[in-house]
């Protein structure tokens, strides 16, 4: 199903259901949020489309004039923003022919030659998929926010006025809820924004963690059940009517060095990560950036990443942010 969280007329919320052919929406009666119909999937030991499609009622919305109007919201979100972790792992994909070409001649030189994130891909490429059902090698991991920090299609992506950069990183996004017992769900995956700071990061690795705390994007939609294992998309910069920039990526697991369930696993070792009633919304990483082809972005500029298999393109417009904050800014009591 393709599954999505808007507001109705009077404001209120809803979960939606979003007709095959993309233009319409009807309310999933009962669930005001995708959390809610998580949950209670999870005590009746069914699918979310399970409980949904039966479920469904009330008139067809437009679903383009919920998009206009930007009535629609994340996917899935937790009721306390502190209980939502945003995260991601990087180096997971082999990227275009050429890149990957180019990575293997790097790779034959012998590893004590290689970069840390030289080093790190070369691992994935022979260990991230492992076919005896063990865990394989893990994966660069990296900590974006809360749930405070995920905009809602539509939305502004805020770069703070102390950033260098503010790139877009169109990429798979795993989304999970934790139940009860502490075991892991995934509802489905949807289209993310992961925007990042890419000058800071270029300026040393070790400033990745200081890079990725930005705000993202993710959605329109909820794509419940199994997910292709070869997706092509494509990721484009307007400015204006004008398109600045555009490029197919691609993604899923037929384009990935590390399998799903080995990302996946990696993440959820972790006690940690395992808390009950908490969710989870994981980047999977790309291998498509406008930064690697010289673009420097400006507020007003508006991204675009369309991966149909995945329901509608993800929008979203580039702000620039007062920080909110200056140094000596902390009280002591």
């Amino acid at each position: 199903m393709r599954l999505i969280q808007f507001l109705a007329d009077n404001g209120t919320q809803h979960v939606g259901c979003v007709a095959d052919d993309g233009r319409s929406v009807r309310a999933v009666g009962g669930f005001v949020s995708s959390y809610e119909l998580a949950l209670a999937a999870i005590a009746r030991r069914v699918s979310v489309d399970v409980l949904a499609q039966p479920a469904l009622s009330g008139e067809a919305l437009p679903y383009d004039a919920l998009l206009r109007e930007q009535r629609v919201l994340t996917p899935l979100a937790h009721p306390d923003v502190a209980h939502c972790l945003v995260t991601g792992t990087g180096l997971t994909h082999t990227g275009s022919a050429s890149a990957r070409d180019a990575m293997h001649q790097k790779l034959s030189a012998g590893e004590e030659s290689l970069s840390d994130s030289m080093r790190i891909f070369k691992w994935g490429m022979d260990g991230g998929r492992p076919a005896d059902g063990q865990p394989g090698v893990q994966p660069e991991w990296f900590y974006k926010g809360n749930g405070s920090i995920v905009a809602a299609p539509g939305a502004p992506l805020a770069m703070p006025d102390f950033a260098l950069d503010g790139g877009e990183e169109p990429e798979l996004v795993g989304l999970y809820v934790i139940g009860p017992d502490g075991q892991p769900y995934r509802l489905g995956y949807a289209i993310g924004n992961e925007f990042s700071d890419h000058v800071t990061e270029r300026q040393n690795y070790l400033y990745l963690a200081h890079s990725k705390l930005r705000v993202c994007a993710i959605g329109p939609e909820l794509r419940s059940g199994a997910l292709p294992a070869h997706l092509e998309g494509t990721s484009r910069i307007r400015r204006g009517n004008e398109i600045r920039w555009e490029k197919p990526f691609l993604t899923g697991e037929a384009n990935m060095c590390h399998s799903l369930a080995n990302l996946e696993y990696h993440h959820f070792k972790y006690a940690a990560h395992r808390q009950p009633g908490d969710v989870h919304l994981h980047f999977f990483g790309t291998a498509t950036l406008s930064f690697s082809d010289n673009l420097r972005v400006e507020p007003g500029d508006r991204f675009e990443i369309d991966l149909p298999a995945l329901g509608a393109p993800l929008v979203n417009p580039l702000a620039l942010v007062d920080r909110g904050f200056a140094i000596g800014g902390v009280r002591a009591l």
